[in-house]
């Protein structure tokens, strides 16, 4: 496996990411943080760890810049700014499709709260190269009217003592009319910190994306 640094030309903007490259890969996953996080948050690189493992490569990327954290990290604005973030998604899927190591893999996202909605959004923008979707601990509810258009195969993730937030995936589950599942994990909260439950998001993630991205 290889991992390096790369930068993605986007939206008048150059986002930073983290390339994770496996030997004959069956696809790449582009991870979508939301609420704050980045492409160093702990939760995301251990599933990401664990998906390559399983023979997918990933890419995790900053969707805001240095400048743009230090703002929303003060006025918390940015991370619901969700077509801003699926614009950027958008950005980083097209240089997944043109760089030499990645254009041919089947491409996924993984959506981590706000995230989720804007993986939602990217992917029926771009549904001709995105094959699956996954939301941990996701808020898909704010993809809006573009639940409806969604086709890519997606899979929703929640903490069964996430309250409140399971109720906004059903609501969104009911509104999406592709190949969907809705799995509660017992007894995980928002960030899946109890033991085990984030190799269970992992473990349903890697099943998701190899039955999807083959």
């Amino acid at each position: 496996m290889e991992t390096r640094e790369i930068a993605v030309d986007t939206d008048d903007v150059v986002l930073q990411g983290d390339l994770g490259l496996v030997e004959a890969a069956t696809g790449v996953v582009l991870f979508a943080h939301g609420s704050g996080s980045s492409r160093h948050s702990p939760r995301n690189r251990r599933v990401a760890a664990q998906l390559r493992e399983t023979g997918l490569s990933t890419l995790l990327i900053d969707l805001l810049t240095t400048q743009e954290e230090a703002v929303d990290m003060v006025t918390g604005e940015l991370r619901f700014d969700i077509d801003l973030l699926a614009a950027r998604l958008v950005g980083a899927t097209d240089w997944l499709r043109a760089a030499g190591e990645t254009k041919d893999l089947a491409i996924g996202y993984f959506g981590a709260s706000t995230g989720a909605a804007a993986a939602l959004i990217a992917a029926v923008i771009r549904s001709e190269a995105v094959e699956a979707v996954v939301s941990r601990g996701g808020r898909p509810d704010l993809a809006g009217d573009a639940l409806e258009s969604v086709r890519a195969p997606t899979l929703l993730i929640v903490g069964g003592a996430d309250v409140g937030v399971i109720e906004l995936n059903r609501e969104a589950y009911e509104r999406l009319s592709v190949e969907k599942e809705l799995v509660i994990v017992p007894g995980a909260t928002h960030l899946f910190e109890e033991p085990g439950a984030l190799e269970r998001v992992a473990e349903l993630a890697a099943a998701w994306f190899g039955r999807h991205l083959a």
